[in-house]
């Protein structure tokens, strides 16, 4: 199958074609493993110890406030641990001055059950639940979850996440990450969606002649985002970006600029099929669905785009809509000039972002490619050469050894980069994917386009209703046959809505209130 491979990591196999890739490892950040070991080190001991010195913040509240609560109704629902929780004061007090009513939660109050029973098997489930009486008692839109992975060597999470194991092609990744989890709060038949139908505590299992845990709806009852934060500092960035953004990119002239990054991305010298230049014409749809913008392209067959600093130039002059189409991995995005695949033009690699210099006149990122959202990488991967050489390989040469995730540190520079960031936590399938498998259009290219249809054609302002419409607007267009094979154009759908994920505020006015 034809898939966006990782633009620092040519796919290994390449499953209905014939010719084969090797891995493309970044060898420079193999130079001095040593020195990196030392900051993973350095990471594990005095930044976690300064995160831990933020303290708790557990906010019980006497049983009268508690059943005022239950009176109220609320737009902005965030979802915190208790360790952030000061930090999102002043978010909280901007959203309501722009009539946004907010409440903060903490995770030690839900678990505790400050508001509501708690049910749900594991952490992610009691979160689920607590979003779904929140919506039926407080009528919440919006779900902002604050927390990422914890700095330490084992994986665990400020805040929960879902991984989804719809398995296309579970030779590459056997499960992802899916944010839609929390989202997708009721069925169709208005029963709670725990995308676990058998019970067995794998959530949205699709391995064989028909998915396991079907059907699942998918369509979101509520639009989530999250901060994938890792450190209080990160959580105090994006408050900052956030109210700086919303308070005065309304009327600049930046923001009425959109830039576009793209390439070849399937050469037809590797194949004869693939006939056109699939990034430049993605983007140029997109293009077509934003009239009044000033359009700035970055594309390799005008050679506009020769490598990262055209890409740094372009977004420190300011824009107010960015597009990546191409190739991706949790730590870089590139693509090809025409009809040459043994050449890449990188983009953007994560050591790139602090070279952004767009300071208050941040764009809204959409990021076509494999994994730029995968945020649940860490630099303590180097470490694990316990786990046997050919994992520790794995980590290294799929690009999982980073702070963060491209999308996520392309967000949270301070001062540059995005105001939020839109893309795929796996592997990010196209309509060739499809057609091969015998189906019609759609995949990622269409995700990714029609956000910009639904901004640009149909008037939607939030950002997080953007996110929601397009998904419920993709499922519509390609309803998903629950009883097919899993490597299926409808398996591939359901893997698409599921793994684009939204780094950012999905309560965010694009462009900013009017002053």
């Amino acid at each position: 199958m034809k898939k966006r491979v990782s633009a620092a990591v040519q796919m290994a196999h390449h499953h209905s074609h014939p010719q084969h890739f090797k891995p493309r490892i970044h060898y420079d950040f193999m130079k001095s493993l040593a020195a990196v070991m030392a900051v993973v080190m350095f990471m594990s001991g005095t930044l976690a110890g300064m995160q831990t010195e933020q303290g708790g913040h557990l906010h019980t509240g006497t049983p009268s406030e508690n059943e005022a609560l239950c009176t109220e109704t609320y737009d902005l629902l965030i979802i915190t641990p208790s360790q952030f929780r000061d930090s999102l004061e002043p978010f909280q007090w901007h959203k309501e001055q722009h009539g946004v009513k907010t409440l903060v939660v903490t995770l030690d109050e839900i678990y505790g059950g400050t508001y509501f029973s708690v049910n749900g098997r594991d952490d992610a489930e009691k979160v689920k639940y607590f979003i779904k009486n929140a919506y039926d008692e407080w009528h919440i839109t919006y779900v902002l979850l604050v927390g990422g992975r914890r700095p330490v060597m084992q994986e665990t999470w400020w805040c929960p996440v879902r991984y989804s194991h719809c398995g296309v092609s579970s030779d590459w990744e056997s499960k992802f990450l899916s944010d839609l989890y929390f989202a997708d709060i009721y069925d169709e038949d208005g029963h709670f969606s725990s995308w676990d139908a058998d019970g067995d505590g794998i959530f949205g299992e699709w391995t064989a002649n028909g998915a396991e845990d079907s059907p699942i709806d998918l369509y979101p009852d509520v639009y989530v985002g999250r901060w994938p934060a890792r450190f209080v500092y990160e959580v105090e960035v994006m408050v900052a970006k956030t109210i700086a953004y919303e308070n005065n990119a309304h009327g600049q002239s930046w923001f009425n600029k959109m830039v576009c990054v793209a390439g070849d991305t399937y050469p037809d010298d590797l194949n004869p099929e693939w006939v056109g230049y699939e990034g430049e014409e993605g983007t140029q749809q997109a293009m077509n669905w934003m009239p009044g913008f000033e359009y700035v392209k970055l594309w390799t067959s005008e050679g506009t785009l020769t490598g990262p600093q055209d890409v740094i130039n372009a977004i420190s002059d300011g824009c107010g809509f960015l597009f990546f189409d191409g190739h991706g991995s949790p730590m870089s995005w590139a693509t090809h000039p025409p009809s040459d695949h043994n050449t890449w033009i990188d983009g953007l690699k994560m050591y790139h972002m602090p070279m952004l210099n767009n300071k208050d006149m941040y764009p809204v990122c959409v990021v076509g490619g494999c994994h730029n959202s995968q945020f649940n990488i860490s630099m303590f991967n180097w470490l694990k050469i316990y786990e046997g050489y050919a994992k520790w390989y794995e980590y290294v040469y799929k690009g999982e050894t980073w702070f963060g995730c491209w999308s996520w540190l392309l967000a949270r520079q301070s001062d540059g980069g995005s105001i939020a960031t839109l893309g795929y936590s796996a592997l990010g399938y196209t309509k060739e994917d499809k057609w091969e498998l015998g189906g019609e259009g759609g995949a990622s290219e269409w995700l990714d386009t029609h956000f910009f249809w639904e901004y640009g054609m149909n008037g939607t302002q939030v950002l997080g209703d953007i996110w929601g419409n397009t998904i419920n607007g993709y499922l519509n267009t390609y309803p998903i046959d629950w009883n097919s094979p899993v490597e299926s154009p409808s398996g591939i759908d359901a893997k698409t809505a599921q793994e684009w994920i939204l780094i950012g505020d999905p309560s965010l006015m694009i462009g900013g209130y009017p002053g």
